[in-house]
């Protein structure tokens, strides 16, 4: 019965899965191929297009069989089934970087079978496909894929059709954008040749605004790529329709790429033209205009910043402040930039080393009498002599600017004679200005030249001679009737002839700087009996009176010695501050009643850029204007210059005490870079008082201050430096105790404040947090505490006397050497091996202080403290010269502590005792051993 019951006949035999497999492994890669692609199935296609690039490997030896599978990818391409052609399309960057690796064996496969499908895939009916195919494109051309040749000839002439008039909508709009976005990537020559016209074209589209949207969108990288000229010429007027257009998202679109436009644009257009524009999308009746555009305005204000105005030029071998406060570690320069290497001995005395660039008009107005130097070191205050400051270049505007084009010099018989250098005695003598920048030659419109009558000139050789550079003249009583009535006479008249040109800035703040001085004469015949302050006054603004080789134009002020450098200790109320000079950090005491005028910037710009902060514009603009204001200041404040900071103060006020946190955390995390643009004495008087009010803020505005402690306090004077000692320790509070980023941040920022302070001053304030911070409950914040403690060990040991340091190894050893808690123990070996790697301290002074307290861990009752005194021992210290060369009873002692070590109980111990692990690194070896210390 049973073998009935088994015969053949009833057996049905079932095929498994596994028999299918076993025949695909039978087929050649190609094989399996051809059998998936002709499948009925979709999603065997789709495997088939997934699997193309490890087909190509497999065959990768073989050139036939590559081109083989690259004809079949071409096959492929033409699948019905959408899903299948965009599955392809993902794959070509892959098998293009593949056949790009293996040229020598594919050569010329990309460009012949890959890229005609991507072309046509981006006139694809279907959008999945399309997508895929123009981020397969842009992939393709930033890894630099694709020949220029092919650019030229295969994808940008299939771009250009796709954009044509009787185009599909959605197919131009994203050919639009492809062309735009591919721009940068392929570079001037092409984008001016062959991607401009049809750009320009498009900007013009009258029945898509979306196509218009996407140009506008993309307008400022398109002005990048093609520079200047041509942004001038054929982009701006397309720009300008656009900023005026019906539909308001073209309009904003314009707005938020209107500092890349004004990038490519010269000076002059982008005050004359770009900044009316602005002002016409600023106050544009849609809100998300406005929006866009007060967004806008802070980085459109940078764009008009000027290396001389803003007095953060750096030439070659010239020094930042940073680099001049490591030097200096009590104070920073007054100036960023402070050359030096071009001051010659006969070029003026030695009292003259004032540490700014250029000598001022305006120093000139408030104090020709004396003069204060800045703040380098060794400077001596000292009286300079007031026909030397009030010796400026008299060429007019076009001939300086002739004279630098065809470089030669001016006319010595003219009657405007170029001003002498300093060390010679005869007035045709010209000093070489070719390696001073002065802006006026650049950037501003030429001013009429203004000739002072003779008789109230002074012989030029006389006020130039040598042997009188270092004496300080008496200055003619400011009522004296002979030059009082003259004065009055000469400035009528040059105002009456300036009148007519006020449209310009620089022509508006000369006849200002001229009515003052002419108020000041008429002043002066009426109290001649004035007292002696009231006349120290007057006598600086009758130096206008004195100038007789000069322009009377700030903005042509010219240093007369290449290196001598302007002290403005206080600026003039009516005087706007020059955009190619650097002054003092200085001001008069009455400089908060100043008016907000300035000609960096067109005033319009700078108005609106004010406004920001009144609560209105939060109700009928957007409600986080405040902070849009906040993180565009230092560009602003960097723009406009330390002289214009008068016009910033109180928005910078009303900022710091905004209700937002937001808005006052955007200002925390700036401050250190305002403080860098602003110089230290104004940095003292108007960013400390903020500084010291955001120390008390919220955590969240605190971790801005406290991210760039260092670089703030770098800046200030070591007095006010030390104040913060006894600040540092609030940073231990937060308002969440959970907040343990806050402590590890400030243990980074203590190491970086090692090198401010002494050591008497690290050791009383900055030792008990790093202590602190070595017992921390979290291990991230410990470890980098014991970075700090190793960094402090360095610094104490080296002061002299090395006292401080013993005393900070002794409380180590005792508050961790000898914790009743293993986590203690095991933070000082972890301190000591860190001491170690960073050769914190030389081998026989650790020998001898720390060693020995070090090794007496090896009896310790918890194992983990054991397991990293033996992977200190045989990983760190035994890797030292001082252990490896010299036979003493230190290195015998080590010995002995290993070989103890090695026959512990516990089998971690005895491991890493035994053997020379592959890693030695303390956060990659001791944290994976502490991962639960706590």
């Amino acid at each position: 019965d049973v073998d009935d019951y088994s015969s053949e006949s009833d057996v049905i035999i079932i095929p498994s899965a596994l028999d299918f497999v076993s025949q695909d492994e039978m087929l050649t890669p190609l094989g399996r191929l051809d059998k998936y692609a002709a499948s009925e199935n979709v999603f065997n296609r789709q495997m088939v297009a997934r699997s193309l690039l490890d087909t190509l490997r497999e065959v990768c030896d073989d050139e036939r069989d590559c081109i083989a599978v690259l004809e079949r990818i071409s096959r492929l391409a033409d699948d019905s089934e959408p899903t299948v052609r965009a599955e392809l399309m993902e794959q070509v960057p892959h098998i293009a970087l593949f056949c790009q690796e293996n040229r020598p064996s594919i050569p010329y496969a990309f460009s012949k079978y890959l890229l005609p499908i991507v072309v046509r895939y981006l006139a694809d009916q279907n959008n999945q496909v399309r997508k895929t195919s123009q981020a397969a494109l842009l992939a393709l051309l930033e890894q630099e894929l694709i020949e220029r040749f092919d650019v030229e000839t295969k994808v940008c002439p299939v771009l250009i059709d796709l954009t044509a008039p009787d185009s599909n909508d959605d197919v131009k709009t994203e050919a639009v954008a492809i062309m735009c976005k591919m721009a940068p990537m392929v570079g001037k020559d092409i984008t001016e040749r062959l991607i401009l016209p049809r750009f320009c074209e498009m900007c013009c589209d009258c029945r898509m605004f979306h196509v218009r949207k996407v140009c506008a969108a993309n307008f400022g990288d398109i002005c990048s790529v093609v520079g200047q000229q041509a942004t001038e010429e054929m982009l701006l007027p397309r720009f300008f329709q656009l900023c005026s257009d019906n539909v308001w998202g073209v309009r904003k679109a314009c707005a938020e790429c209107f500092m890349a436009v004004s990038c490519a644009t010269c000076q002059e257009i982008r005050r004359t033209k770009l900044s009316a524009l602005f002002i016409n999308l600023i106050s544009d009746p849609s809100r998300w205009v406005r929006q866009a555009a007060f967004q806008s305005l802070g980085p459109f204000i940078s764009t008009f910043a000027n290396p001389s105005s803003s007095g953060q030029c750096f030439k070659d071998e010239s020094k930042s402040s940073e680099d001049s406060s490591a030097e200096d570690k009590d104070r920073m320069r007054d100036n960023d930039v402070v050359e030096e290497e071009h001051r010659r001995p006969e070029d003026a005395p030695s009292d003259l080393s004032a540490p700014h660039s250029s000598a001022r008009l305006e120093s000139t107005l408030e104090g020709c009498a004396a003069k204060t130097p800045g703040d380098s070191a060794g400077d001596v205050p000292a009286p300079v002599d007031s026909s030397l400051l009030c010796t400026l270049s008299s060429e007019s505007p076009q001939e300086a600017a002739s004279n630098d084009e065809n470089g030669r010099k001016p006319d010595t018989n003219s009657k405007s004679a170029s001003r002498p250098d300093a060390g010679t005695s005869s007035p045709e003598a010209t000093p070489l200005d070719q390696d001073m920048f002065n802006s006026f030659h650049f950037w501003r419109t030429p001013l009429p030249k203004i000739d002072l009558d003779k008789e109230l000139q002074q012989d030029p050789e006389e006020r130039l001679s040598p042997e009188r550079t270092g004496d300080v003249p008496a200055a003619p009583l400011p009522g004296s009737p002979n030059i009082t009535m003259a004065t009055r006479k000469e400035l009528e008249e040059m105002i009456e002839n300036l009148e007519p040109h006020m449209d310009d800035p620089d022509v508006k703040a000369q006849v200002e700087v001229l009515s003052a001085a002419l108020r000041a004469s008429s002043l002066d015949a009426h109290e001649e009996t004035g007292g002696v302050e009231q006349r120290s006054e007057l006598q600086d603004e009758v130096c206008v009176s004195e100038l007789p080789d000069c322009n009377i134009s700030h903005d042509t002020c010219v240093p007369l010695i290449s290196a001598a450098e302007e002290n403005a200790e206080a600026t003039p109320d009516y005087v706007h501050g020059g955009a190619d000079v650097s002054p003092g950090d200085g001001f008069s005491p009455d400089e908060d009643r100043r008016p907000k005028v300035q000609d960096v910037v067109p005033q319009a710009l700078l108005d609106q850029y004010l406004s920001m902060t009144d609560p209105s514009r939060a109700q009928t603009v957007d409600t986080e204007i405040a902070k849009h204001c906040a993180y565009s200041l230092p560009g602003v404040a960097l723009t406009l210059g330390r002289q214009n900071w008068h016009c910033l103060r109180e928005t910078y006020e009303t900022l710091a005490s905004d209700m937002q946190w937001k808005v006052r955390r955007t200002l925390a995390f700036s401050i250190h870079e305002l403080a860098v643009i602003l110089g230290d004495q104004l940095t003292a008087a108007d960013l400390v008082p903020i500084f010291n009010g955001f120390l008390k803020d919220l955590d969240e505005v605190r971790i801005g201050v406290l991210k760039h402690l260092h670089d703030f306090l770098k800046l200030l004077h070591i007095d006010k430096r030390r104040e913060y000692l006894y600040q540092l320790q609030e940073f231990l509070v937060t308002d969440n105790s959970r907040n343990w980023r806050f402590r590890a941040e400030l243990a980074e920022q203590l190491i970086l404040l090692l090198e401010l302070y002494s050591p008497r001053d690290v050791y009383d304030y900055l030792r008990p947090i790093a202590l602190n911070l070595c017992a921390d409950k979290v291990s991230s914040v410990r470890w980098i505490s014991y970075k700090l403690v190793s960094e402090m060990v360095k610094k104490l040991h080296t002061a002299t006397p090395p006292t401080f340091g013993v005393d900070l190894i002794n409380e180590l050893v005792e508050n961790f050497g000898r914790c009743p808690k293993w986590s203690g123990r095991q933070a000082f070996v972890f301190v000591c091996q860190t001491v170690i790697e960073d050769d914190c301290l030389p081998m026989d002074q650790f020998a001898v202080h720390l060693m020995p307290h070090l090794l007496t861990l090896a009896n310790d009752r918890v194992p983990n403290v054991r397991v990293l005194l033996a992977k200190t021992l045989r990983q760190t210290l035994l890797e030292k010269e001082y252990f490896l060369a010299s036979a003493s009873c230190h290195q015998e002692a080590v010995e002995q502590t290993i070989m103890a070590l090695q026959m512990d109980r516990d089998s971690d111990v005895k491991y890493f005792a035994s053997i020379h692990p592959s890693s030695t690194k303390l956060s990659e070896d001791a944290m994976s051993t502490a991962s639960s210390t706590y």
